[in-house]
């Protein structure tokens, strides 16, 4: 039985996933003016941008008792920190 701290927590979780999925729309306008030499770092950042929604995805599914995974929780932000350090080189 989830709790009410449970569903604040979950739908917390879901607004970020909106929110992370409307900042993606923003950034693939700019995915094409990455060819210019100081924009270069976005395409990096829209993938980490895309693996962090997934992971908040993955985060509700957890939240709200649908499925759970403790391993893909722990790669997944490894990869965006991935990410995160190419488009900061």
């Amino acid at each position: 039985m989830l709790t009410p701290y449970d569903w604040v927590y979950g739908i917390a979780v879901l607004t970020a996933v909106v929110l992370s999925v409307i900042a993606g729309f923003l950034a693939l306008s700019l995915f094409d003016s990455a060819r210019k030499t100081h924009l270069t770092a976005w395409k990096p950042l829209i993938f980490a941008l895309v693996l962090f929604a997934l992971e908040e995805i993955l985060g509700a599914l957890k939240v709200f008792g649908v499925w759970k995974s403790l391993w893909l929780t722990h790669v997944i932000p490894s990869f965006i920190l991935l990410f995160l350090i190419i488009a900061l080189v």
